[in-house]
Protein backbone atom coordinates (compact mmCIF):
# COMPACT_ATOMS: atom_id res chain seq x y z
CA UNK A 1 0.00 0.00 0.00
CA UNK A 2 0.98 3.64 -0.30
CA UNK A 3 1.20 5.48 3.03
CA UNK A 4 1.33 9.28 3.14
CA UNK A 5 2.86 10.72 6.33
CA UNK A 6 2.37 14.38 7.23
CA UNK A 7 4.83 15.93 9.66
CA UNK A 8 6.61 19.24 9.24
CA UNK A 9 9.78 18.02 10.95
CA UNK A 10 11.87 15.19 9.54
CA UNK A 11 15.64 14.59 9.66
CA UNK A 12 17.89 16.54 9.37
CA UNK A 13 15.51 18.28 11.82
CA UNK A 14 16.55 17.18 15.29
CA UNK A 15 13.25 17.32 17.21
CA UNK A 16 11.93 14.24 18.96
CA UNK A 17 8.99 14.12 16.55
CA UNK A 18 11.34 14.25 13.55
CA UNK A 19 13.30 11.30 14.90
CA UNK A 20 10.15 9.33 15.68
CA UNK A 21 8.61 10.13 12.30
CA UNK A 22 11.69 8.72 10.58
CA UNK A 23 11.61 5.55 12.70
CA UNK A 24 7.93 4.99 11.90
CA UNK A 25 8.34 5.77 8.21
CA UNK A 26 11.33 3.49 7.82
CA UNK A 27 9.59 0.62 9.60
CA UNK A 28 6.53 1.02 7.36
CA UNK A 29 8.77 1.22 4.29
CA UNK A 30 9.99 -2.32 4.93
CA UNK A 31 6.65 -3.58 3.59
CA UNK A 32 4.97 -0.61 1.92
CA UNK A 33 5.57 2.48 -0.18
CA UNK A 34 5.92 5.51 2.08
CA UNK A 35 5.93 9.19 1.17
CA UNK A 36 6.63 11.84 3.79
CA UNK A 37 5.61 15.43 3.16
CA UNK A 38 7.83 17.59 5.36
CA UNK A 39 8.94 21.19 5.45
CA UNK A 40 12.38 22.62 4.93
CA UNK A 41 14.59 21.79 7.92
CA UNK A 42 14.08 24.41 10.65
CA UNK A 43 14.24 22.62 14.03
CA UNK A 44 17.93 23.00 14.93
CA UNK A 45 18.90 20.98 11.83
CA UNK A 46 22.42 19.71 11.27
CA UNK A 47 21.95 20.50 7.56
CA UNK A 48 20.00 23.26 5.80
CA UNK A 49 18.54 23.25 2.29
CA UNK A 50 18.23 26.16 -0.15
CA UNK A 51 14.70 27.23 -1.00
CA UNK A 52 12.80 25.33 -3.65
CA UNK A 53 9.09 24.85 -4.12
CA UNK A 54 9.48 21.08 -3.82
CA UNK A 55 12.55 18.99 -3.06
CA UNK A 56 12.40 15.21 -3.34
CA UNK A 57 14.89 12.62 -2.13
CA UNK A 58 14.93 9.07 -0.78
CA UNK A 59 16.17 8.33 2.74
CA UNK A 60 16.44 4.71 3.86
CA UNK A 61 13.71 3.58 1.50
CA UNK A 62 11.36 6.48 2.31
CA UNK A 63 10.45 9.10 -0.31
CA UNK A 64 10.73 12.49 1.39
CA UNK A 65 9.12 15.48 -0.29
CA UNK A 66 9.96 18.85 1.25
CA UNK A 67 7.78 21.81 0.43
CA UNK A 68 9.26 25.30 0.38
CA UNK A 69 8.18 26.43 3.84
CA UNK A 70 9.92 29.22 5.75
CA UNK A 71 12.77 28.33 8.10
CA UNK A 72 12.67 30.92 10.86
CA UNK A 73 14.12 30.02 14.25
CA UNK A 74 11.76 27.91 16.32
CA UNK A 75 12.68 29.95 19.41
CA UNK A 76 10.52 32.89 18.31
CA UNK A 77 6.77 32.27 18.14
CA UNK A 78 6.13 34.49 15.12
CA UNK A 79 8.77 32.68 13.12
CA UNK A 80 7.49 29.28 14.20
CA UNK A 81 3.92 30.20 13.22
CA UNK A 82 5.21 31.35 9.81
CA UNK A 83 6.90 27.99 9.36
CA UNK A 84 3.67 26.20 10.32
CA UNK A 85 1.43 28.18 8.00
CA UNK A 86 3.75 28.11 4.99
CA UNK A 87 4.18 24.35 5.44
CA UNK A 88 0.42 23.73 5.55
CA UNK A 89 -0.26 26.04 2.62
CA UNK A 90 2.06 23.97 0.43
CA UNK A 91 1.76 20.51 1.98
CA UNK A 92 -2.05 20.19 1.82
CA UNK A 93 -2.35 20.81 -1.95
CA UNK A 94 0.59 18.50 -2.57
CA UNK A 95 -1.02 15.76 -0.49
CA UNK A 96 -4.33 16.15 -2.30
CA UNK A 97 -2.55 15.59 -5.62
CA UNK A 98 -1.37 12.13 -4.53
CA UNK A 99 -3.12 8.79 -4.41
CA UNK A 100 -2.57 7.08 -1.07
CA UNK A 101 -4.21 4.24 0.81
CA UNK A 102 -3.63 5.76 4.24
CA UNK A 103 -3.02 9.30 5.47
CA UNK A 104 -0.93 9.26 8.66
CA UNK A 105 -0.66 12.58 10.49
CA UNK A 106 1.40 13.51 13.54
CA UNK A 107 1.20 16.77 15.50
CA UNK A 108 3.78 19.06 13.88
CA UNK A 109 2.38 21.59 13.28
CA UNK A 110 -0.23 21.44 16.08
CA UNK A 111 -3.09 21.44 13.54
CA UNK A 112 -1.58 18.66 11.39
CA UNK A 113 -4.31 16.27 12.57
CA UNK A 114 -7.00 18.63 11.32
CA UNK A 115 -5.19 18.92 7.98
CA UNK A 116 -4.77 15.13 7.80
CA UNK A 117 -8.47 14.53 8.41
CA UNK A 118 -9.33 17.09 5.71
CA UNK A 119 -7.04 15.42 3.18
CA UNK A 120 -8.31 11.93 4.01
CA UNK A 121 -11.94 13.05 3.77
CA UNK A 122 -11.50 14.64 0.35
CA UNK A 123 -9.41 11.72 -0.89
CA UNK A 124 -11.69 9.03 0.53
CA UNK A 125 -8.77 7.30 2.27
CA UNK A 126 -8.21 5.89 5.74
CA UNK A 127 -6.87 8.34 8.32
CA UNK A 128 -4.54 7.40 11.18
CA UNK A 129 -3.84 10.13 13.72
CA UNK A 130 -0.69 9.75 15.85
CA UNK A 131 -1.03 12.26 18.68
CA UNK A 132 2.36 13.25 20.09
CA UNK A 133 1.09 16.23 22.11
CA UNK A 134 -2.61 16.92 22.55
CA UNK A 135 -3.69 20.25 21.07
CA UNK A 136 -5.24 22.70 21.72
CA UNK A 137 -5.12 21.39 25.30
CA UNK A 138 -1.34 21.79 25.32
CA UNK A 139 -1.44 25.36 24.02
CA UNK A 140 -4.06 26.40 26.57
CA UNK A 141 -2.66 24.46 29.54
CA UNK A 142 0.85 25.67 28.75
CA UNK A 143 -0.47 29.26 28.60
CA UNK A 144 0.70 29.66 25.02
CA UNK A 145 -2.77 30.81 23.89
CA UNK A 146 -5.74 32.05 25.96
CA UNK A 147 -8.92 29.98 26.33
CA UNK A 148 -10.93 32.25 24.04
CA UNK A 149 -13.40 31.76 21.18
CA UNK A 150 -10.56 31.07 18.74
CA UNK A 151 -9.28 28.24 20.96
CA UNK A 152 -12.81 26.84 21.25
CA UNK A 153 -13.07 26.79 17.46
CA UNK A 154 -9.72 24.99 17.29
CA UNK A 155 -11.03 22.39 19.75
CA UNK A 156 -14.20 21.94 17.67
CA UNK A 157 -12.16 21.29 14.51
CA UNK A 158 -9.89 18.93 16.42
CA UNK A 159 -12.83 16.89 17.70
CA UNK A 160 -14.11 16.65 14.14
CA UNK A 161 -10.71 15.31 13.06
CA UNK A 162 -10.80 12.74 15.85
CA UNK A 163 -14.26 11.58 14.76
CA UNK A 164 -12.99 11.05 11.22
CA UNK A 165 -9.91 9.10 12.27
CA UNK A 166 -10.00 5.42 11.42
CA UNK A 167 -7.57 4.86 14.30
CA UNK A 168 -6.01 7.19 16.88
CA UNK A 169 -2.58 6.29 18.26
CA UNK A 170 -1.61 7.85 21.59
CA UNK A 171 1.49 7.64 23.78
CA UNK A 172 -0.01 6.66 27.14
CA UNK A 173 -3.06 5.57 29.09
CA UNK A 174 -3.52 9.07 30.47
CA UNK A 175 -3.67 10.48 26.95
CA UNK A 176 -6.12 7.76 25.97
CA UNK A 177 -8.35 8.82 28.88
CA UNK A 178 -8.27 12.41 27.59
CA UNK A 179 -9.19 11.33 24.07
CA UNK A 180 -12.12 9.24 25.26
CA UNK A 181 -13.63 12.30 26.97
CA UNK A 182 -13.76 13.95 23.54
CA UNK A 183 -16.23 11.36 22.29
CA UNK A 184 -13.94 8.95 20.45
CA UNK A 185 -14.96 5.27 20.56
CA UNK A 186 -12.59 3.24 22.79
CA UNK A 187 -12.00 0.59 20.13
CA UNK A 188 -10.46 3.20 17.82
CA UNK A 189 -7.84 4.44 20.30
CA UNK A 190 -4.58 2.50 20.62
CA UNK A 191 -1.80 3.11 23.16
CA UNK A 192 1.58 2.64 21.48
CA UNK A 193 4.51 4.06 23.39
CA UNK A 194 7.72 5.23 21.76
CA UNK A 195 9.77 2.74 23.74
CA UNK A 196 13.55 2.71 23.59
CA UNK A 197 16.46 0.89 22.07
CA UNK A 198 18.23 -1.22 24.68
CA UNK A 199 22.00 -0.79 24.37
CA UNK A 200 24.05 -3.94 24.90
CA UNK A 201 26.39 -2.12 27.27
CA UNK A 202 25.98 0.99 29.41
CA UNK A 203 28.29 3.99 29.63
CA UNK A 204 30.33 4.39 32.80
CA UNK A 205 29.64 7.22 35.21
CA UNK A 206 33.40 7.51 35.71
CA UNK A 207 33.91 8.60 32.08
CA UNK A 208 35.27 12.17 31.77
CA UNK A 209 32.20 13.35 29.81
CA UNK A 210 29.85 12.01 32.48
CA UNK A 211 31.96 13.57 35.22
CA UNK A 212 31.92 16.91 33.42
CA UNK A 213 28.11 16.79 33.29
CA UNK A 214 27.96 15.95 37.00
CA UNK A 215 29.57 19.34 37.67
CA UNK A 216 31.37 18.22 40.81
CA UNK A 217 28.29 17.26 42.86
CA UNK A 218 28.38 14.09 44.98
CA UNK A 219 24.74 13.23 44.13
CA UNK A 220 23.24 14.41 40.83
CA UNK A 221 19.69 14.63 39.53
CA UNK A 222 19.49 15.30 35.79
CA UNK A 223 16.73 16.65 33.62
CA UNK A 224 17.77 16.05 30.02
CA UNK A 225 15.52 17.44 27.31
CA UNK A 226 13.46 20.37 26.20
CA UNK A 227 12.61 23.02 28.79
CA UNK A 228 9.21 23.76 27.30
CA UNK A 229 5.82 24.73 28.68
CA UNK A 230 4.88 21.40 30.22
CA UNK A 231 7.15 20.95 33.26
CA UNK A 232 6.91 21.84 36.95
CA UNK A 233 10.08 23.88 36.63
CA UNK A 234 9.50 26.30 39.50
CA UNK A 235 8.87 23.38 41.86
CA UNK A 236 12.21 21.84 40.91
CA UNK A 237 14.12 25.08 41.49
CA UNK A 238 12.41 25.68 44.86
CA UNK A 239 13.17 22.09 45.89
CA UNK A 240 16.87 22.67 45.23
CA UNK A 241 16.83 25.72 47.49
CA UNK A 242 15.76 23.33 50.27
CA UNK A 243 18.79 21.16 49.47
CA UNK A 244 21.41 23.92 49.55
CA UNK A 245 24.52 22.68 51.32
CA UNK A 246 23.60 18.99 50.89
CA UNK A 247 26.04 18.47 47.99
CA UNK A 248 23.08 17.47 45.84
CA UNK A 249 22.95 19.03 42.39
CA UNK A 250 20.31 19.44 39.73
CA UNK A 251 21.68 19.64 36.18
CA UNK A 252 19.47 20.69 33.28
CA UNK A 253 20.84 19.46 29.94
CA UNK A 254 18.96 21.09 27.09
CA UNK A 255 17.31 24.21 25.78
CA UNK A 256 13.74 25.44 25.43
CA UNK A 257 11.33 28.31 25.79
CA UNK A 258 11.60 28.37 29.59
CA UNK A 259 15.35 28.11 29.94
CA UNK A 260 16.08 31.84 30.25
CA UNK A 261 13.37 32.31 32.87
CA UNK A 262 14.55 29.23 34.76
CA UNK A 263 18.16 30.38 34.79
CA UNK A 264 17.04 33.72 36.17
CA UNK A 265 15.01 32.08 38.96
CA UNK A 266 17.92 29.79 39.87
CA UNK A 267 20.64 32.45 39.67
CA UNK A 268 21.24 32.39 43.44
CA UNK A 269 21.17 28.58 43.72
CA UNK A 270 24.65 27.11 43.92
CA UNK A 271 23.36 23.58 43.30
CA UNK A 272 21.63 24.13 39.94
CA UNK A 273 23.49 24.00 36.62
CA UNK A 274 22.38 24.57 33.02
CA UNK A 275 24.21 22.82 30.19
CA UNK A 276 23.48 22.79 26.45
CA UNK A 277 22.34 19.75 24.54
CA UNK A 278 25.15 17.27 23.99
CA UNK A 279 25.97 15.69 20.61
CA UNK A 280 24.15 12.43 19.89
CA UNK A 281 27.33 10.41 20.47
CA UNK A 282 27.50 11.73 24.05
CA UNK A 283 23.90 10.93 25.06
CA UNK A 284 24.91 7.63 26.76
CA UNK A 285 27.18 9.66 29.05
CA UNK A 286 24.36 12.11 29.81
CA UNK A 287 22.28 9.13 30.91
CA UNK A 288 25.13 7.64 32.93
CA UNK A 289 25.91 10.95 34.65
CA UNK A 290 22.70 11.09 36.66
CA UNK A 291 22.25 9.20 39.92
CA UNK A 292 18.58 9.80 39.18
CA UNK A 293 16.80 11.32 36.17
CA UNK A 294 13.82 13.62 36.46
CA UNK A 295 10.67 13.46 34.36
CA UNK A 296 8.15 16.22 34.98
CA UNK A 297 4.62 17.22 33.93
CA UNK A 298 2.90 20.14 35.60
CA UNK A 299 -0.59 19.73 37.00
CA UNK A 300 -3.32 20.08 34.40
CA UNK A 301 -1.23 18.66 31.56
CA UNK A 302 -1.47 14.98 32.52
CA UNK A 303 -2.47 13.14 29.33
CA UNK A 304 -1.81 16.25 27.27
CA UNK A 305 1.92 15.59 27.10
CA UNK A 306 3.51 12.17 27.67
CA UNK A 307 7.29 12.33 28.27
CA UNK A 308 8.64 9.52 26.10
CA UNK A 309 12.15 10.12 27.39
CA UNK A 310 11.14 7.89 30.29
CA UNK A 311 11.99 4.87 28.17
CA UNK A 312 15.51 5.98 27.30
CA UNK A 313 16.11 6.56 31.02
CA UNK A 314 14.86 3.07 31.82
CA UNK A 315 16.96 1.56 29.03
CA UNK A 316 20.03 3.21 30.55
CA UNK A 317 19.26 1.51 33.86
CA UNK A 318 18.76 4.75 35.77
CA UNK A 319 16.22 5.40 38.54
CA UNK A 320 13.49 7.93 37.83
CA UNK A 321 11.99 10.71 39.91
CA UNK A 322 8.64 11.62 38.37
CA UNK A 323 7.46 15.09 39.37
CA UNK A 324 3.92 14.88 38.02
CA UNK A 325 0.29 14.27 39.03
CA UNK A 326 -0.63 10.75 40.12
CA UNK A 327 -2.80 10.25 37.00
CA UNK A 328 0.20 10.46 34.68
CA UNK A 329 1.13 7.37 32.70
CA UNK A 330 4.74 7.88 33.74
CA UNK A 331 3.84 7.74 37.44
CA UNK A 332 1.85 4.53 36.90
CA UNK A 333 4.76 2.82 35.12
CA UNK A 334 7.36 3.86 37.68
CA UNK A 335 5.23 2.90 40.67
CA UNK A 336 4.11 -0.43 39.19
CA UNK A 337 7.68 -1.46 38.40
CA UNK A 338 9.34 0.08 41.48
CA UNK A 339 12.01 1.74 39.36
CA UNK A 340 11.79 5.19 40.92
CA UNK A 341 9.78 7.58 43.04
CA UNK A 342 7.03 10.11 42.35
CA UNK A 343 6.43 13.55 43.89
CA UNK A 344 3.67 16.14 43.73
CA UNK A 345 4.47 18.75 41.02
CA UNK A 346 3.22 21.53 43.34
CA UNK A 347 5.20 20.47 46.42
CA UNK A 348 8.92 21.41 46.48
CA UNK A 349 9.32 19.81 49.91
CA UNK A 350 8.12 16.46 48.55
CA UNK A 351 10.63 16.67 45.69
CA UNK A 352 13.44 17.51 48.11
CA UNK A 353 12.42 14.64 50.41
CA UNK A 354 12.44 12.17 47.49
CA UNK A 355 15.95 13.27 46.49
CA UNK A 356 17.18 12.96 50.09
CA UNK A 357 15.71 9.45 50.30
CA UNK A 358 17.42 8.34 47.10
CA UNK A 359 20.74 9.92 48.07
CA UNK A 360 20.76 8.33 51.50
CA UNK A 361 20.01 4.77 50.36
CA UNK A 362 22.49 3.44 47.77
CA UNK A 363 20.95 -0.05 47.92
CA UNK A 364 17.51 1.36 47.09
CA UNK A 365 19.02 3.35 44.23
CA UNK A 366 20.84 0.32 42.85
CA UNK A 367 17.71 -1.84 42.98
CA UNK A 368 15.66 0.80 41.18
CA UNK A 369 18.28 1.04 38.45
CA UNK A 370 18.24 -2.73 37.97
CA UNK A 371 14.44 -2.79 37.78
CA UNK A 372 14.49 0.15 35.37
CA UNK A 373 16.52 -1.89 32.92
CA UNK A 374 14.12 -4.82 33.26
CA UNK A 375 11.13 -2.52 32.78
CA UNK A 376 12.60 -1.11 29.57
CA UNK A 377 12.43 -4.57 28.02
CA UNK A 378 8.63 -4.43 28.26
CA UNK A 379 8.66 -1.36 26.01
CA UNK A 380 11.32 -2.26 23.47
CA UNK A 381 11.10 0.14 20.55
CA UNK A 382 11.26 -2.63 17.97
CA UNK A 383 8.09 -4.18 19.43
CA UNK A 384 6.24 -0.86 19.65
CA UNK A 385 7.08 -0.07 16.03
CA UNK A 386 5.70 -3.44 14.90
CA UNK A 387 2.45 -2.66 16.73
CA UNK A 388 2.36 0.75 15.02
CA UNK A 389 2.69 -0.86 11.59
CA UNK A 390 -0.08 -3.30 12.45
CA UNK A 391 -2.48 -0.48 13.35
CA UNK A 392 -1.78 1.36 10.10
CA UNK A 393 -2.28 -1.80 8.05
CA UNK A 394 -5.54 -2.57 9.85
CA UNK A 395 -6.78 0.97 9.21
CA UNK A 396 -6.14 0.52 5.49
CA UNK A 397 -8.12 -2.73 5.48
CA UNK A 398 -11.03 -1.01 7.23
CA UNK A 399 -11.42 1.40 4.34
CA UNK A 400 -11.82 5.12 3.90
CA UNK A 401 -12.14 7.79 6.53
CA UNK A 402 -15.70 8.65 7.43
CA UNK A 403 -17.62 10.24 10.30
CA UNK A 404 -18.28 7.92 13.23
Amino acid sequence: MHILLLNEYYPPDTSATAKMASLVAEELAKSHRVTVIAGRPSYDPDERYPWSLLRRDVRNGVTVERVGSTTYSRHQMRGRVSNYLSYLALAVPRALSMRADVVLAMTDPPVAGIAGAFIARLSGTAFVYNIRDLYPDMAIGGEIVPANSWARRWESLHRSALRHATRVIVLGEDMRDRILTKGVAPDRVEVIRDGAHLPESLAAQSHPIAQDIRSGFRFVAIHAGNLGFYGAWDTLVRAMKLLEGDNTGLVFVGEGANRDRLELSARESSNVRFLPFRPAAEIPYVMAAGDVHIVTVKRGLEGVVVPSKLFSILAAGRPVLVVAPEQCDTVRIVRANQCGLAADPDDPAAVAAALRKLRSDPALLEGMGRRARETAKKYARVDELKRFVGVVEEAARNGSSRPR
